[in-house]
């Protein structure tokens, strides 16, 4: 039986984000000319086609994604946001997640519902042991939603949903979420601030989205002090960086952390071509990335761990960041090979750099707050 999961379903590309420019809302009047959004499906179709051609479809356990439930979605969200949410839905024209500009299409609702029941579904099969780990490709993304708003393309938060889920149903005590998009883990972070029973981790470049958030000094607070660890990376950071920042933030608190299993919100928008980040990583950056995320899930929590996909939005590179991720975490090669390595070789190779060995460096000493597990506080 394959070790690996995948989720998907045609639905979570008809979520309508509508013709913005980009970010814009289109405008002609103001000569803003209706084009895309870059939350578009594009980049999230072009992941799954290139899955299915490849070859590597037909040796991952496809996993049926669900409707969550109101109780599950409840679990997280209060009962306003998920209203505005279905309101908006409602509408011939749609509305926004509550942000003011982040689409909501009309329908949207019930993907929204889908995309976090898939995510529910995958982390069911990763508990049960059903699969060692898996990959959720869903849309719309999650991890910039808050309990009481959506933003930053995000309506529901997917990880939340799932972990609140895994806590209550299936007997998952301990997760931490390690988020390597390029954008602060915001929504993830701010739901479980208080809540020493998730760890949540951020490799994201420095003020980029949300602004003034994902600081060094965001560590958690309450019985959640130390749960939260942010690595606000400099534009420029590359694969150097990131696999330092690894080393030195995100494995040792894991190990500190000893989770029951490990969450990804698996962005990759950090990758050197795409339009709303500043950094230099490839295709196999995040291979590498998933193979040491892996090391740690098997010394830590016997392999599980599940990956639900965030942002990137260069549709014409991100399909192989999304390919280097899956056959890592299936541990099968389909041949296809990176057809921009050789371009983009000179940007990956860029060493660390002395200003971004600092910040990982800071962010180093907040391994220490990080709680121990409640048996280990107690031998020692």
């Amino acid at each position: 039986m394959p070790r690996t999961g995948y989720v998907y379903h045609p639905l979570f590309f008809w979520h309508d984000t509508g013709t913005a420019a980009g970010l814009a809302p289109a405008n002609p009047p103001a000569g803003i000319q209706p084009l895309a959004h870059f939350e578009s499906p594009d980049t999230k179709r072009r992941i799954h086609e290139l899955v299915h051609v490849s070859g590597l479809l037909d040796n991952l356990a496809q996993i049926r994604p669900r409707p969550a439930t109101d109780e599950e979605i409840l679990r997280v969200h209060t009962l306003g946001h998920v209203e505005h949410i279905k309101s908006s839905s409602a509408h011939p024209r749609g509305g926004d997640a509550g942000d003011g500009y982040s689409p909501v299409g009309q329908g949207s609702y019930d993907i929204a519902l889908l995309a976090a029941g898939g995510m529910i579904e995958l982390v069911t099969a990763v508990a049960r042991g059903e699969i060692t780990n898996g990959y959720a490709l869903i849309r719309p993304p999650g991890h910039h939603a808050t309990a009481d708003t959506g933003m930053g393309f995000c309506l529901f938060n997917n990880l939340a949903i799932a972990i609140r889920h895994a806590q209550a149903e299936l007997g998952v005590e301990r997760i931490a979420v390690v988020d390597w998009d390029v954008h602060h883990g915001n929504g993830t972070q701010a739901i479980f601030y208080n809540d020493p029973s998730v760890l949540t981790i951020s490799l994201h470049q420095d003020n980029c989205f949300p602004p003034n958030s994902g600081l060094l000094a965001e560590n958690g607070e309450g019985d959640g002090a130390g749960c939260a660890i942010n690595v606000p990376l400099p534009p420029g950071t590359g694969s150097a960086g990131y696999q330092y920042a690894m080393d030195e933030v995100v494995i040792p608190a894991l190990n500190r952390y000893s989770p029951d299993m490990i969450l990804v919100a698996s962005g990759y928008d950090a990758n050197v071509l795409d339009p709303l980040g500043r950094q230099m990583l490839g295709a196999s950056t995040y291979a590498t990335l998933t193979a040491t995320l892996m090391d740690a899930a098997d010394r830590l929590c016997g392999g599980r761990l599940a990956m639900a996909h965030e942002g990137g939005y260069a549709a014409s590179y991100v399909p192989f960041c999304g390919l280097a991720a899956l056959e890592t975490l299936s541990g099968i090669r389909t041949g296809i090979l990176d057809p921009l390595a050789d371009i983009v070789a000179g940007w990956l190779d860029q060493p660390l750099l002395d200003h971004q060995r600092k910040v990982i460096d800071a962010a180093a000493w907040l391994v220490a707050n990080v709680p121990l597990p409640a048996a280990a506080t107690t031998a020692a």
